[in-house]
């Protein structure tokens, strides 16, 4: 599931697939962001990869939701992690976009463009204070004025490291880094130590990567691209020597979360971002891992973790409004995100939820100890990603940054033609 796009991709995101009349879309309000009236009626509801894991969950959601509105019927629809940008997208151009749509902000950003998404600032507002400010202010899109979908569930998680590998390279198992001076250096030494044969990070840097390290990713007004400047140059920089001195991982170039935690599973990488899921995985797989596992905070240079978060929009053309909002609605509110988060290692996006002794005791064990740092860290997280950074940008830096450390441009040249290539993506979004 896709729970972190790391780990929201294990744990990084809901309606779907069917005709509009199916699912009741293409109505006469067509643009009207009136949500009142009786809660009746079918829609359609589609989530991201959730079925598998949370299939009981949902269908007593539904039910309980519909003995609530007598009248209702909610028809559940998931789709599988890959390929879920470009089935919203052709859902999105052949009008066969579902009622309700588990989103991120990244796809909502288009749909809002393109008025398939419901201003809920308009829509409803009334339900605004129930949220975390930043949540609530994630499905923002810049140059627009609105929300255009109820925050769901949010993440972050630690740095997992290899207190053995530290040891066996000199370093201290109990001191990892804490800047990225340290991280930089201790790379270093880690890789000169075991030959190369252990790198210390498995991936190649992200736009999240370039915002914690302090990055400006756009400009003020959110027009253009800004990732170009001193800063980023010097981050990319340092990730050329990391890969020269295979202290990055040499498969970072077509690494995946999945392939670069099974390189940490196996102690071929000695630092991992992750989540308190992946401590029971380690737990299971790697026993020898987890008797030797390290838990230290994200890096950042900015004071502010990196924040995943999913959300449930509104289809605008919706012809059951006050149905699709009602049922939005319910599903991320405090009492069903609560009940989510303690089957999953995720966290509630409404106001005062991380406040719960769920969120804030510790037991000892380090799933909690996990648990209660993350919530802490996320009542001043920041999503990184900006709402506009599409798929295909993130494929074009990916692309530069590559031949950046295959020494085939500079960093400077790979970022300027990163930036050069998202802005025109960025205009052709209109």
């Amino acid at each position: 599931m896709p729970i972190s796009r790391r780990t929201f991709a294990a744990a990084a995101a809901a309606c779907l697939l069917v005709p509009l009349s199916a699912c009741g879309s293409g109505s006469d309000d067509t643009g009207s962001s009136d949500a009142s009236g009786k809660v009746e009626g079918d829609i359609t509801f589609q989530t991201w990869n959730l079925r598998a894991n949370f299939k009981d969950y949902f269908e007593g959601l539904i039910t309980d939701f519909e003995k609530k509105y007598p009248g209702t019927k909610v028809k559940w629809i998931d789709q599988p992690a890959e390929g879920y940008a470009d089935k919203i997208s052709a859902d999105a151009a052949g009008g066969t976009l579902p009622d309700v749509v588990n989103v991120s902000p990244d796809l909502v950003a288009p749909l809002a463009k393109a008025g398939l998404a419901l201003d809920l600032d308009k829509a409803a507002g009334q339900y605004r204070k129930e949220y975390l400010d930043g949540a609530w202010a994630s499905h923002r899109i810049p140059g627009m004025t609105g929300t255009y979908a109820f925050p769901w569930y949010l993440n972050t998680g630690p740095l997992f490291y290899n207190k053995s590998l530290f040891e066996e390279a000199g370093l201290d198992p109990d001191q990892p880094p804490k800047t990225y001076d340290d991280l930089f250096a201790d790379a270093l030494e880690l890789a000169q130590k075991s030959d190369g044969k252990v790198a210390t990070l498995a991936n190649v840097p992200t736009i999240e990567d370039f915002g914690r390290y302090g990055v400006p990713l756009m400009n003020d007004q959110g027009t253009a691209f800004a990732f170009n400047d001193s800063k980023g140059v010097e981050l990319l920089t340092k990730y050329k020597e990391l890969y020269d001195a295979k202290a990055l991982d040499p498969q970072a170039l077509t690494a995946t979360p999945e392939s670069s935690g099974k390189k940490f599973l196996t102690g071929a990488v000695a630092m991992n971002p992750g989540s308190a899921l992946d401590l029971g995985n380690f737990k299971k797989q790697a026993p020898n891992l987890y008797k030797n596992i390290g838990i230290t905070d994200q890096i950042t240079s900015t004071g502010h973790v990196n924040m995943y978060v999913m959300g449930v929009m509104v289809n605008a053309q919706t012809k059951k409004k006050a149905a699709s909002v009602a049922f939005a609605h319910y599903v991320t509110d405090a009492e069903h995100q609560m009940s989510f988060a303690k089957k999953v290692a995720i966290f509630p996006s409404t106001a005062g939820s991380l406040d719960d002794p769920y969120f804030t005791k510790e037991d000892g064990t380090d799933e909690t100890r996990v648990r209660v740092a993350a919530a802490k860290s996320l009542k001043n997280a920041v999503n990184y990603t900006p709402v506009l950074f599409s798929e295909q940008m993130k494929t074009a830096l990916r692309n530069e940054v590559a031949k950046a450390l295959q020494g085939k441009e500079s960093p400077k040249d790979a970022l300027d033609n990163a930036v050069k290539a998202c802005d025109t993506l960025l205009q052709q979004q209109g």
